[in-house]
């Protein structure tokens, strides 16, 4: 398989702070490519060291959530998620937030990719990381609410892209990474 490679990556010409908010920092990126052109592009900068989205098993269930998203206006289902603080590893803080937010720690809990959601214009990894071998153990959690647990049936895990409030794109590739490291594939 042949791929087309650039022969070599954009100069940057400046890099100016545009807008800084307590979760995203917006930049303007100066660049001049190989062949002289000069653009402006606009990025994100995340100030954190990225984030996990965990789908937790529990014998033959999913355990989702539900809490309220305010780009939508509106509840919406999906997996237990949160940020990384600075210095700790995604697997720490996976087991972290499943504490936090369904109240559960895994003994058993490994990575099954990392994504980047826009690389054109973001450069926050997200971790989408598998814990089975539940057990109670919570941690207090930062929500303004109590967040509602969601138990869904493993074996009707494809119908949650059916579901008209499971509509995060990161949260059905979470669902379709979970079936790719099961090789359970959609019918």
């Amino acid at each position: 398989m042949s791929y087309f490679t650039m022969s070599k990556k954009p100069e940057i010409l400046s890099v100016t702070s545009v807008a800084r908010s307590r979760l995203f920092h917006i930049e303007q990126v100066g660049l001049r490519f190989e062949n002289g052109r000069e653009v402006q592009f606009e990025r994100l900068q995340s100030d954190s060291a990225g984030s996990v989205i965990i789908i937790p098993v529990d014998g033959n269930d999913l355990i989702l959530i539900r809490e309220y998203a305010v780009g939508t206006e509106r509840y919406e289902m999906g997996f237990p998620k949160g940020s990384i603080d600075p210095g700790e590893e995604p697997l720490i803080a996976a087991n972290r937030e499943l504490r936090e937010e369904i109240g559960m720690a895994s003994k058993n809990i490994q990575l099954l990719r990392s994504i980047i959601v826009s690389p054109a214009y973001f450069n926050r990894t997200t971790s989408i990381v598998l814990a089975k071998d539940l057990s109670i153990d919570p941690l207090p959690g930062d929500e303004p609410e109590a967040i509602q647990q969601v138990r869904w049936p493993l074996e009707r895990m494809w119908e949650l892209l059916d579901n008209e409030d499971f509509v995060d794109g990161c949260n059905q590739l979470a669902l379709y990474s979970l079936g790719h490291a099961l090789k359970l594939f959609p019918h």
